[in-house]
């Protein structure tokens, strides 16, 4: 039954089809998705594995649990507090796992829908939905597709919000997790490293943190976590293609990592920025997520670098071995006001980055 077989999307592209049963078939293997993979075979494991795989991609287009207001956002739409991937991918599917971080898209077989009619970047959000994602307060909401907003990692209260200039992302989890975020971008910025800004705004009368969207219908963005998917599906190795691909970027996030005291830069919030006319990636995408910066903050190594490549190391010599690499690219002071609103980590931060300076004489520049 048609009904019952799916299509994905990469824009107005078919890229692969698959029915309920497993059975599947890939029409531009160039332009599949980073971490599905599928398989044109008729034996009962593959075919498992193609629906398991399936319902699974589904399923990361959407929240999980552990989001805060996730089951009061979903409570509102009118959804169940889904669990496993097949649920997640249900509600996922209710909106065509329509996403703000690239352009892909799924639609029933044969179904006449065009991307320009259903993606996020030209087609509305009732700003309602913000109020839902910061605060979890209740509303009866009769329009599926705001689910689609849900799809926004991350465990902290976060929300978009349509401009006149496109999307921007807001922020919540308190005030000191507001002023953590905002003062590790003031940081970062006295750094040649190209990074989302994050800015101070206020909804619903509290402060929350503001930065643009970083993906469009010309750029979409890919975890680390799925592009291991992809780079272990095509026998590459990770570590050497992502310093093939933007070693400045890659030793420069080590480096503001250990600075700011980042403890949270794990695979989902960092990879690449990739080109969508051609579905390749370009560099890493932009420095990103600084809410959980200043922890493992009391002493000079930091905590365990968790972006290195199957090795271990703490960030402290992550961040010596980049500046042995690529050098501290520091482009102007940090001026000690920044630390006014949390002045108890200006002290190892200036540590840190003394540590640095004594090890840039070694670059390998």
């Amino acid at each position: 039954m048609k009904d019952d077989v799916y299509e994905i999307m990469h824009q107005d592209r078919r890229v692969a089809r698959i029915d309920k049963t497993g059975h599947c078939k890939i029409y531009f293997k160039s332009f599949m998705p980073y971490n599905l993979y599928f398989e044109e075979e008729e034996d009962i494991d593959t075919l498992v594995n193609n629906i398991t795989n399936f319902y699974y991609w589904c399923s990361t287009r959407v929240l999980t649990l552990d989001r805060v207001y996730a089951k009061e956002i979903l409570n509102s739409i009118g959804m169940l507090q889904a669990v496993t991937d097949r649920e997640r991918a249900k509600i996922a599917l209710t909106y065509r796992c329509a996403s703000l971080t690239d352009v892909f898209w799924v639609k029933k077989f044969e179904e006449v829908v065009r991307f320009s009619e259903i993606n996020l970047y030209e087609n509305h959000l009732d700003n309602t939905f913000i109020d839902i994602s910061l605060r979890g307060k209740q509303y009866t909401v009769e329009n599926k597709a705001l689910a689609r907003d849900l799809a926004t990692n991350g465990c902290f209260p976060k929300a978009w919000q349509r401009t006149k200039n496109g999307f921007r992302l807001l922020k919540d989890g308190g005030k000191e997790v507001v002023e953590r975020e905002l003062l590790a971008s003031q940081i970062c910025r006295c750094f040649n490293v190209d990074q989302v800004y994050y800015e101070r705004d206020f909804f619903d009368s509290e402060e929350v943190s503001v930065s643009d969207n970083i993906t469009s219908r010309e750029y979409s963005i890919v975890s680390m976590e799925a592009f291991e998917v992809y780079c272990m599906n095509k026998e590459k190795d990770v570590k050497k293609y992502i310093l093939n691909l933007d070693k400045r970027a890659y030793y420069m996030m080590n480096i503001v990592d250990y600075l700011i005291g980042n403890t949270d830069r794990h695979w989902g919030n960092w990879g690449v920025l990739v080109k969508n006319s051609t579905n390749k990636p370009v560099s890493l995408h932009k420095l990103m997520d600084f809410n959980q910066a200043f922890h493992a903050y009391d002493t000079l190594e930091g905590a365990n670098c968790q972006t290195l490549f199957g090795s271990h190391a703490t960030q402290k010599e992550a961040a010596e071995e980049a500046v042995k690499k690529i050098g501290l690219n520091q482009i102007k002071p940090v001026n000690e006001v920044c630390f006014k609103n949390l002045p108890q980590y200006q002290e190892m931060f200036f540590r840190r980055l003394e540590y640095l300076k004594s090890k840039e004489e070694w670059s390998d520049r």
